[in-house]
């Protein structure tokens, strides 16, 4: 197969698009796509200060590369949240985090892209050359002095599997630390193909609250930094595509507690739909966007809900008294 761009051998064929790409012109598009998504949901602008969510996988470290090719002021945030898993899970995910930005500072300062020498677009509103990016890094254990599996094992939230007391921690953490270090937005590396799970697994159940707010931009207010989502539209076959031209190196293996996740099951039933038919998942998903700009969800604000400070963190909550963050340190006196 070959490029449709200059005929040499393609890297990927993308049946959706009916397009095939070598690695050159592959690695000029992801951006580029990027980008258009950036512009079309008005998610941030170059004055914009970024924390990008790193979790040493894939998506949010091509994320992070794409956003600093482009030219935004992006940092990187890593949360270390105690997990082994029997090969150090999250120690060697935060290697992988520090060594693509040691990594990528070493081809700037070289004058060449990351382990490239694609040129990338770029914005035209230039980074001043005194900022460089970072990554900022919090040790659950360390601060709260639990891991997440050993919180997990204390409350009762979740049924004593750590993937919801490990949202909820993740969720309040980022929001904490993107207000305290003034980054006026938090970037995660969600792909099409969690969007399309997200949304399948909503639709099953008609839960409408979290329909109404699922979308590419999750707006500021409240306490709330303003939360997007730049990849929201490339699959994630497409971002490990992309690690793989630009030699980014990323953990391969998935969090050991996301087995049986039932997110992973909706994501087999959407794949084997994806196969027969392509682009469905783009469809299913883009269409829910439309259906949702045209007023098919009513995203009027519940007024019965009404958010306030919590009275430990500060943070916005709904509940009385504590967030539900500070409540699971309630019998350990850790919150902040």
């Amino acid at each position: 197969m070959k490029c449709r761009k200059c005929g040499d051998v393609a890297v990927i064929n993308m049946r959706q698009h009916r397009l095939a790409l070598c690695a050159k012109h592959y690695a000029e598009w992801v951006p580029a796509q990027v980008q258009k998504t950036i512009h079309k949901y008005a998610m941030f602008t170059p004055q914009d200060r970024v924390l990008v969510g790193v979790s040493g996988g894939k998506d949010s470290l091509a994320l992070w590369d794409i956003l600093l090719q482009l030219g935004y002021q992006a940092d990187g945030l890593y949360l270390g949240l105690g997990i082994d898993g029997g090969f150090d899970y999250s120690d060697e995910s935060h290697r992988k985090c520090e060594a693509f930005l040691r990594g990528f500072k070493a081809s700037a300062n070289e004058g060449i892209s990351n382990s490239s020498d694609h040129e990338m677009p770029t914005q035209d509103s230039v980074v001043p050359g005194s900022w460089s990016p970072k990554l900022h890094t919090l040790s659950i254990p360390d601060t709260y002095g639990e891991s997440i599996p050993t919180v997990a094992q204390r409350v009762r939230r979740g049924r004593g599997k750590p993937c919801s007391v490990c949202g909820l921690i993740k969720r309040h953490e980022m929001n904490r630390i993107a207000y305290e270090l003034d980054f006026s937005v938090l970037a995660t590396g969600h792909n099409l193909d969690d969007e399309a799970a997200v949304l399948f697994g909503n639709t099953m159940t008609w839960q409408v609250g979290y329909l109404a707010r699922q979308g590419p931009v999750l707006p500021e207010g409240d306490g709330f930094a303003r939360k997007v989502k730049p990849l929201c539209r490339l699959y994630e076959r497409e971002m490990a595509a992309y690690c793989l031209v630009r030699g980014i190196d990323y953990i391969y293996e998935e969090c050991p507690y996301s087995y049986g996740a039932t997110s992973i099951a909706y994501k087999e039933l959407l794949a084997e739909l994806e196969h027969k038919s392509p682009g469905a998942k783009q469809n299913f998903y883009l269409s829910f966007l439309k259906a949702r700009e045209d007023g098919f969800l009513n995203e009027r604000r519940d007024l019965s809900l009404q958010l306030h400070a919590c009275q430990h963190c500060d943070q916005p909550t709904t509940a009385p008294g504590l967030c539900a963050f500070c409540r699971l340190w309630v019998n350990v006196e850790k919150c902040t």
